[in-house]
């Protein structure tokens, strides 16, 4: 049995996703089934359920791989600086972490993706440019960032057939959770710039780790569960992938409370 664009738009259409609507879109493409055309079709099934007015959004991060270079101050020694390429939105690949589709969505025809490396999205549609403008370099998951633009749009977060601890935009909860001590860091990125490649430390919450001590390393999973259990979001499959899609405003300040009492 395959699975089509149509069958894919009509199963979207049934959980929730619906015309006009901003969706980030985390999937693990295996678990949908046979795909006639491959990732493009559920692409193209995206596209087609949130209409000409919508959006599609995919977490890119970028595929840079030298984080195990990085000393106790977030420097690169001077003899590897040379061999890192520097970040580029056009062609940086998407991490691999992040399974298939984010990389085919940044190189759809049309795609825009935004210019922090580590905590850039792509997108695709009526909302792309402006959801990847101006995303900031330090604390690249709170203000301004393309998450905080999904949350004031309105948007929804889709989880297609994806492990619920990989929402990334729970990472946006914890930058705006009251919460004492959270984990920081700082570090070296290289950007490619005119050609060149020129080195910029960045900081931010730490993403790596749980944002306070004392969580589980997926406990964003316990908090997509209880915020499922509380009767929010809707849950079906897509193709043949289990999927859960939520408010991402409501799943936020859901977050947020649910740090913010364990931090009491």
């Amino acid at each position: 049995m395959f699975h089509t664009r149509a069958s894919l738009h009509g199963d979207l259409e049934r959980l929730g996703v619906a015309d006009g609507d901003v969706v980030m879109v985390h999937a693990a493409v295996s678990r949908v089934g046979r795909l006639l055309h491959g990732p493009d079709a559920l692409i193209a099934g995206l596209i087609d359920a949130v209409g000409a007015t919508g959006t599609i959004v995919a977490y890119t991060d970028w595929d840079g791989a030298y984080e195990e270079l990085l000393d106790d101050e977030g420097r690169v020694p001077p003899r590897w600086r040379d061999q890192i390429p520097g970040f580029n939105p056009s062609t940086s690949r998407a991490i691999r972490d992040n399974g298939i589709l984010a990389e085919f969505i940044r190189t759809t025809p049309g795609a825009r993706r935004s210019r922090n490396p580590g905590a850039s999205v792509a997108a695709i549609g009526a909302q792309a440019q402006w959801l990847t403008d101006d995303h900031p370099m330090d604390f690249g998951y709170g203000e301004r960032s393309p998450l905080a633009k999904l949350v004031e749009m309105g948007g929804k977060v889709l989880m297609l057939g994806a492990p619920l601890d990989t929402m990334t935009l729970l990472h946006h909860a914890e930058h705006l959770a009251r919460v004492p001590n959270k984990r920081r860091k700082r570090f070296e990125v290289p950007l490619e710039t005119a050609g060149y490649t020129t080195w910029r430390f960045i900081e931010e919450f730490d993403t790596t780790d749980p944002i306070i001590p004392g969580l589980a390393d997926d406990y964003f999973a316990q908090v997509v569960r209880e915020y499922l259990a509380s009767g929010h979001g809707t849950q079906g499959l897509v193709g043949e992938a289990p999927s859960v899609l939520v408010s991402a405003a409501e799943v936020c300040a859901f977050a947020v409370s649910w740090l913010e009492r364990r931090a009491a």
